[in-house]
């Protein structure tokens, strides 16, 4: 059996954009010879699927789910919002949030290495799919929350454009912990109470608050009164549990957990937007058409 050596896992690397461990695969598979190898990784739709993968993927699905203590979300990127519309693509995301639960998988790459179907990882999976499909998608995050003595509630909001999941201790209230991750939602909190909200981001808040005061012309015992309060009024509505509930905004949202349950509150909550931080790439139809026409990868 040939020796399989650096200089040729390089070689086949460069020319196909595939994984090192796809690459040692096709290799061993084929003894060394480097154009066989190469079929293989086409056979496998592997090094169609690399070449696929440094297009920008910011449209797709965010999924969550919950089996009452637990709950799951992953996001999963393709690069249009045609291909996520996709059943299979939609199929394929709901499958992989449903595997990361009974598994009680949080981590994205932790996700691509569990058991799929016809004895695949989930990574494996969507190597399949890119390759079916024709465009690059990737498990971009997940995100786990665990209640012992409460629930985990999970709400996806226009079709997976957003999702939320919301972890409530203390007490059995489903339903108000979904109707909380709702409220999430909705109104994308910066942090779950004033104990853990970002400091950096208060202080810039602050600065700003301070610099509006001033121009004011009051003197500084009124001029700090008056920050005191912007800030105080910045962190009810930004603090998860002090927001107005969205469904009774006579309600904050942590006398509303409080109230369906003595001793209930909200222990955490996890809120992705679909693409968010994704740099999208900028195309027009006519340049869609015609990278189609030609087969361009």
């Amino acid at each position: 059996m040939t020796t399989i050596t650096p200089q040729m896992i390089k070689d086949l690397r460069d020319r196909s954009a595939a994984g090192l461990a796809d690459v040692k695969k096709a290799l061993e598979a084929t003894d060394g010879n480097i154009e066989a190898a190469m079929d293989w990784l086409r056979e496998k739709g592997i090094s169609k699927a690399a070449k696929k993968s440094g297009r920008a993927a910011a449209e797709g699905i965010v999924w969550a789910v919950s089996n009452g203590k637990t709950g799951v979300m992953v996001e999963i990127n393709s690069e249009t919002d045609f291909a996520a519309r996709n059943d299979s693509f939609s199929g394929f995301v709901k499958k992989v949030a449903d595997i990361a639960l009974a598994a009680g998988a949080g981590d994205a790459e932790a996700i691509k290495a569990l058991p799929f179907e016809g004895g695949k990882t989930v990574g494996e999976a969507l190597t399949d799919l890119i390759a079916t499909v024709g465009e690059n998608m990737q498990l971009r995050r997940a995100a786990k929350l665990e209640s012992a003595d409460g629930n985990v509630g999970a709400y996806i909001h226009m079709g997976g454009k957003i999702g939320a999941l919301v972890a409530v201790s203390g007490g059995d209230v489903g339903e108000v912990a979904r109707q909380v991750a709702m409220h999430v939602a909705a109104s994308n909190p910066a942090a779950l109470d004033r104990d853990s909200i970002d400091q950096d981001l208060l202080a810039r808040e602050k600065a700003i608050f301070e610099a509006q005061a001033a121009e004011s012309g009051k003197p500084a015992a009124v001029v700090e009164k008056i920050v005191e309060g912007r800030v105080s009024k910045y962190l009810e509505e930004s603090c998860l549990v002090e927001q107005a509930f969205v469904m009774d905004p006579d309600r904050k949202v942590g006398k509303v957990v409080a109230d369906a349950k003595a001793g209930a509150k909200v222990s955490g909550f996890v809120r992705f937007g679909l693409g968010e931080g994704v740099e999208k790439e900028e195309s027009n139809f006519a340049e869609e058409v015609m990278r189609t026409v030609q087969g361009a990868a």
